[in-house]
């Protein structure tokens, strides 16, 4: 039988080139993603930067150790505690020290993230002065490039003379005061170089550390590779490959889910089409078995030489797309293939598996076909819904919509997080496939209604042709089904999150200016001049965290303000649930629904921005919302946290440019730009960020790239055994454009019944969410990006047009046209 078939293979070579390619395309994109994946397992270990050459650093507290069940969880701190002068005296009997400060600093022209140190620091990364000389004066600086010797640049500490440059390093953008100077602007000591025994600065520290009750975490002695803990950010290289590896994973499964469902498509579809084969096997003898272990056999070949030969497309281009994380800014520059090979085997194993159950699920159809049926079966499609379809797809769609529905009951905020509302569509994209050959006929009736009652026999064929073939059309609309579903569903969740966070500022939102800060945040003075101010009521919030230890085992941090209670209900609104705004007092807290213990009246242990222990009674409760709502406390537990936002509401009567004019005046010291109400909620807009949109779009560019393939790969197959139905309507007098125009017209109607049907699926996903956000009290309306939609119809109607007019096309030419009239 497996000879015979393969001496038969010459006949169906494009079958068997359509799923050799579908193949090896999937296998090569899961080989891409695992190889990427892979790379961001483990990040580098870096060398110190700012303090390679130090003997020994102490840093103030940044890390906040919380015992929890059967262990410890830690996290960094929002206001990290300084080396107190008491410590620094004390150490500074060990052997010398020199006193380090980090401080934000804007200057115009100047980098973005700009950070401000004395010049004492400097020899320690090591920094080399490569033009010019050290500053002497208050206003004399040294900068790391960006700025040369002899110029003058205007900062938010006030205007400076460049009068020297270092070799930029690479990590930071760097601006040197006089050690006076920095000390003036920066007065904490955020890290100390101690040039003594590293055992004896670490008894000193320790004996410090025993002086500060209620404090969870602690002052660290940084020596060794230890000392890249007081370069900046010094995650960064974990937090970026975390980020990577997100994207990555998403991309992947996202990836993982479209190629296994087009190749397993595109399998049964082109088992499905040797129907004809199997019937006069079956009728010569052949028997079930044999049938099914020769499409097994065949698939085996196939899938053995497909994905070997994907994996070898992968190996290639998993090093270009690499590159293209790393040009478009999605992965830090360092960012490399590493050498791991489980990527090989696992897109492997998953490719000849997919094609081996592609290709088992269909031919146990055929193989049940009765030999006196057969040659009825191949003839004309009589039931393409089996019993086992309808019960997985049933079951799929009423899983998906049970999993949306006990997510709407239990906890709807579920619905709102990334990884959910990327991963929930799937069950619905496998349920609407499955059961699209129940939706085929009535959408293409419904859609050829018209044009079939037009002059000419066009539209009729059309619809009659899309109807009878219901297999080949749900084939064929199954990768545009997944494409429209992908884009609709992530692209319109986040725009619809976005206008409903965006609302959410709106109605929070009661000032009428706001006032952001510079760099450095507002000092006291600037404050007192601001409220000084005629005709204004201001709200000075900063902005600090809370961390809240739930379930014994969760570490829970809430991004969190610390405001003047009556002052804040006179400038903003908040969607409480319980309690009240001016009910907030030193001793209590305001909290959201989401907290664990959320009960107005109830005391709550949290840990302070800086570490600190406390317990707080809930004085309010507010809705989840979007999820952004924070909680709030007073300023004194919020130590070290520095106004950064004045909220302004003017008095009855005073005039809004007059006011305007007098608090630019008032804030210019501090860097500060005064909006309007309106214009500060324009400019800080909700929207989606960078490295998510590009991961958006990373996802879907690979879905619509895949299902592109998957769909001309469908749709060469489908057109090239139907050569015979297009000789005969050449015979019956059809002019060769009249065949072409209608193998367009006909493939435009197919994708247009995936389009319906995606879109229905992506309807279903953004109603959940829309339905979700109503449940959490969250306000905007559903958005459904229909330019995404509209571009993703084109893409799939141009793939298809051109994948079913060019094989037409060839089949028209005499020579084929004589030999399928032969066939028949």
């Amino acid at each position: 039988m497996l000879t015979l078939a393969l001496r038969t293979a010459r006949t169906r070579w494009v079958t068997f080139v359509g799923s050799f390619v579908a193949l090896a395309l999937g296998v090569g994109l899961l080989t891409t993603m695992g190889l990427g994946l892979a790379a961001t397992l483990d990040a580098p270990r870096r060398l110190p930067e700012r303090f390679a050459q130090a003997p020994v650093v102490v840093k103030g507290d940044d890390v906040l150790r919380v015992p929890v069940a059967g262990g410890e969880r830690t996290a960094r701190l929002a206001h990290p505690g300084p080396v107190t002068p008491e410590l620094a005296r004390l150490l500074a009997a060990l052997g010398p020290t020199t006193e380090d400060r980090s401080f934000p600093v804007r200057a115009e022209g100047g980098p973005k993230h700009l950070v401000g140190h004395p010049w004492s620091v400097a020899a320690f990364a090591p920094y080399t002065l490569d033009a010019g000389r050290a500053p002497h004066a208050d206003d004399e600086v040294v900068t790391t490039g960006w700025a040369r010797p002899g110029a003058r640049i205007d900062t938010d500490h006030g205007p400076l003379t460049v009068v020297g440059t270092v070799t930029d390093r690479g990590f930071e953008h760097a601006v040197f005061w006089t050690d006076a100077r920095a000390a003036r602007l920066s007065p904490a000591i955020d890290q100390l170089v101690v040039a003594a025994d590293p055992t004896a600065v670490e008894v000193a520290v320790q004996n410090a550390v025993r002086a500060l009750p209620g404090r969870d975490a602690e002052v660290r002695v940084l020596t060794g590779r230890d000392r890249r803990y007081a370069d900046p950010d010094p995650e960064r290289d974990s937090e970026a490959l975390l980020a990577v590896n997100a994207a990555l994973g998403t991309a992947g499964g996202v990836t993982g889910f479209v190629s296994v469902f087009v190749v397993a498509s595109t399998f049964a579809f082109a088992v499905a089409r040797r129907r004809e084969e199997f019937a006069l096997l079956r009728t010569v003898g052949a028997t079930p078995g044999q049938i099914r272990r020769t499409v097994i056999a065949e698939a085996l070949l196939l899938g053995v030489a497909a994905s070997a030969a994907g994996c070898l497309l992968g190996a290639y281009g998993a090093p270009v797309f690499v590159s293209y994380l790393v040009d478009a800014g999605l992965a830090p520059r360092w960012f490399t293939l590493g050498d791991a090979t489980w990527p090989f085997h696992a897109a492997f194993w998953a490719g000849l598996l997919v094609a081996l159950a592609g290709a088992v699920a269909a031919s146990w159809r055929a193989g049940r076909v009765a030999p006196a049926e057969a040659l009825r079966e191949a003839a004309f499609e009589t039931r393409t819904m089996t019993p086992g379809r309808w019960i997985v797809g049933a079951g799929l769609l009423a899983a998906g919509l049970g999993t949306l529905a006990h997510a709407l009951l239990t906890d709807p905020s579920d619905l709102l997080h990334r990884k959910t509302y990327i991963s929930r569509p799937m069950l619905l994209i496998v349920a609407f496939a499955l059961l699209s050959p129940v939706l085929v006929r009535p959408l293409v009736r419904s859609i050829a209604w018209l044009p079939a009652r037009l002059p000419g026999a066009g539209g009729m064929l059309i619809r009659e042709n899309a109807s009878a073939g219901t297999r080949r059309t749900a084939a064929v609309a199954a990768p545009v089904l997944v494409t429209v579903a992908l884009a609709g569903s992530l692209l319109g969740t986040t725009a619809t999150l976005n206008e409903a966070k965006a609302a959410e500022i709106r109605w929070r939102t009661t000032a009428d200016h706001v006032i952001t800060a510079g760099a450095g945040g507002f000092d006291p003075a600037t404050i007192e001049r601001i409220r000084a101010v005629p005709g204004t009521e201001i709200s000075a919030t900063a902005a600090t965290a809370v961390h809240v230890r739930e379930e014994g085992t969760a570490l829970i941090r809430s991004d969190a303000r610390a405001v003047d209670p009556a002052a804040l209900a006179r400038t903003a609104r908040l969607p409480l649930t319980a309690g009240t705004i001016t009910d907030l007092d030193d001793d209590s807290v305001i909290v959201t629904e989401e907290w664990e213990r959320h009960t107005v009246g109830s005391t709550v242990e949290v840990w302070l921005g800086d570490g600190t222990r406390k317990a707080l009674r809930i004085a309010a409760v507010m809705s989840i919302g979007t999820g952004g709502n924070g909680a709030y406390v007073t300023p004194a537990n919020a130590p070290g946290a520095t106004v950064d936002r004045i909220d302004v509401r003017l008095a009855t009567g005073a005039d809004p440019r007059t006011v305007g004019a007098a608090l630019a005046e008032a804030a210019r010291p501090a860097g500060g730009r005064v909006l309007t109400a309106d214009r500060w909620m324009s400019e800080n807009r909700p929207g989606t960020g960078r490295t998510t949109r590009a991961g958006l779009l990373l996802v879907l560019g690979i879905a619509l790239l895949y299902t592109g393939i998957g769909l001309a790969n469908t749709l060469v197959m489908a057109t090239s055994d139907r050569a015979r139905d297009l000789t005969v309507l050449r015979l019956a007098g059809a002019g060769r454009g009249q065949v072409l125009r209608m193998v367009a017209g006909e493939s435009l109607l197919v994708v247009l019944v995936g389009a319906i049907a995606g879109t229905l699926v992506a309807a279903l996903n953004l109603a959940g969410i829309r339905a979700a956000l109503g449940v959490l009290h969250a306000r905007g309306v559903l958005v459904i990006p229909w330019d995404a939609l509209a571009a993703t119809y084109g893409a799939c109607a141009a793939v298809a047009v051109a994948a079913a007019v060019v094989p037409a096309a060839l089949c028209l030419r005499r020579g084929a046209a004589e030999r399928a009239g032969k066939r028949g």
